[in-house]
């Protein structure tokens, strides 16, 4: 999918009113006082920086893709971006009081490595909130539920890190985080709008040689018809961790 396919998409899932209440939920868990220094990691267009500046916040958004910032940048004039990796953040020891990463660690390859450079970029009772999906949980209402589950599994398994949202907690755990919560927001999503994203399930499905060309047409044939008729059903769990730095 190209940088512009992927923003085009995410900003329809950032409409729907449960996402909005689940980056509410993570600016809660963040505690965001007024002035403090906070990170968005993964920030892609910067809706959430933009959100968490309204509410008084000095946030960064980060992304390690240049695109995607340069995206964010038009789009928040006055606002700091910054292309950075996850796992080599730009910041010294102790530097900020926040630190969000909203469906990142799934991609990457070593999400311990991740948590253990937010605890050093972290202050002492600097706050942080992990939320993601876990690949192997998507729900797909669909005539061949055999089929359907093969594609799903097939997909998460493309991901570098498919289980990183269930781990989230154990991962802050062993960062040496304190105070570690851990919930599940589930997103339903029934909208014709957001058809690529289930599409996109059998195109990662073939891609892996999980499914036939054949197979994956017909399936994407049938999620279009559903699509047309009202009937697309897509669940997906969120789930969130946030934690302290003693």
């Amino acid at each position: 999918m190209s940088n512009q396919s992927l923003i085009a998409l995410l900003d329809r899932v950032d409409r729907h009113p449960g996402q909005a209440a689940l980056r509410a939920r993570s600016y809660e868990l963040l505690g965001l006082a007024a002035g403090s220094r906070v990170v968005d990691v993964g920030c892609g267009a910067g809706l959430a920086v933009a959100e968490m500046a309204a509410l008084g916040a000095r946030p960064i958004g980060l992304d390690v893709d240049g695109q995607v910032i340069e995206v964010a940048r038009s789009r928040h004039p006055g606002l700091e971006f910054r292309r950075s990796d996850a796992c080599d953040l730009p910041f010294g020891d102790g530097e900020l009081a926040g630190y969000r990463a909203d469906k990142v660690y799934h991609a990457l390859a070593d999400p311990a490595r991740a948590a253990a450079e937010a605890w050093r970029v972290l202050a002492p009772g600097g706050r942080i909130v992990l939320m993601g999906q876990d690949w192997d949980t998507f729900v797909i209402d669909s005539d061949d539920p055999a089929l359907t589950r093969v594609m799903v599994r097939a997909r998460a398994d493309a991901v570098p890190s498919p289980h990183a949202a269930r781990r989230h907690r154990t991962l802050l755990l062993d960062a040496g985080f304190a105070d570690v919560t851990a919930e599940v927001r589930t997103g339903v999503f029934t909208d014709g709008s957001l058809l690529p994203m289930v599409t996109g399930v059998a195109e990662g499905a073939y891609a892996a040689g999980a499914v036939t060309r054949c197979q994956a047409d017909d399936w994407i044939a049938e999620q279009t018809g559903r699509a047309r008729r009202d009937r697309l059903f897509l669940a997906v769990p969120m789930f969130l961790a946030a934690a302290r730095r003693p």
